[in-house]
């Protein structure tokens, strides 16, 4: 019997897949996904209900960095298991929320997915934590429109933003620097760079003089890439879009 499940379970999205589509309805009007996004990276994030106190304070938090996320071609959309009045009237008590002395007004959409519709398509349903809740999943997905991240919390777990942030830079630091970021890696630490394929390539790595990087072992090189370089040719693709 377990099996069978398994094999009529539908496939959920993964890195690498094209992100599924779809037309919903939202707070800011009617959104047909990724189309509308195309050319701009995308965070497709879910949360579990509204008015809830976790949410509330992702929500802000999102919002307190949706600026910075834009310059770097980035827009984000939210989806939760509820309809539109409820997210209209939740958004309304939040603006009216004082956190260090600071209000915010939610200026990204938020999905009306009262039918679990687009939560069924992207997995963002876990049966064994809820079937009417969504988990807290987060998609960044690229301007080509495939998915690059996917990241799930528990509902009792806020999500750390900055690792948000920092997945993003990363991810376009790789694309537009052809590298690769290590662990803990954060822009104007080292970056790595290919490995030799072949026994010629790696003797030259191990005998390379260049200054800029750190040969630590034929398959392990690391390369200086300051993080002004980053930002300035990420504003400048950014500033291209527009």
């Amino acid at each position: 019997m377990q099996n069978e499940t398994q094999t009529m379970a539908p496939r959920l999205p993964l890195i690498g897949d094209v992100a599924p589509n779809f037309t919903a309805t939202t707070t800011n009007g009617t959104v047909n996904f990724p189309k509308d996004y195309a050319g701009k990276w995308i965070i497709l994030f879910s949360h579990p209900n509204d008015f809830t106190p976790v949410c509330t304070t992702e929500f802000i938090a999102f919002e307190n960095i949706i600026n910075e996320l834009r310059t770097l071609n980035t827009e984000i959309i939210g989806l939760s298991i509820g309809a539109n009045p409820s997210h209209l009237a939740w958004f309304d008590a939040i603006e009216k929320i004082s956190i260090n002395g600071k209000r915010v007004k939610i200026s990204f959409p938020l999905i009306d997915d009262l039918s679990m519709n687009v939560a069924r398509l992207y997995g963002m349903i876990h049966p064994n934590m809820s079937t009417t809740h969504a988990v807290r999943a987060v998609f960044i997905i690229d301007p080509h429109g495939i998915i690059r991240t996917i990241l799930y919390y528990p509902a009792s777990t806020g999500r750390n933003f900055d690792e948000i942030k920092r997945i993003l830079v990363a991810l376009q630091t790789t694309d537009s620097f052809g590298v690769s970021t290590p662990a803990n890696w954060e822009p104007g630490k080292p970056v790595i760079i290919g490995a030799p394929t072949t026994y010629d390539q790696m003797q030259k790595r191990l005998t390379s003089k260049k200054t800029d990087q750190y040969v630590k072992a034929w398959f392990l090189t690391f390369k200086k890439l300051n993080s002004e370089t980053i930002m300035e040719k990420l504003n400048k693709k950014t500033k291209k879009k527009k």
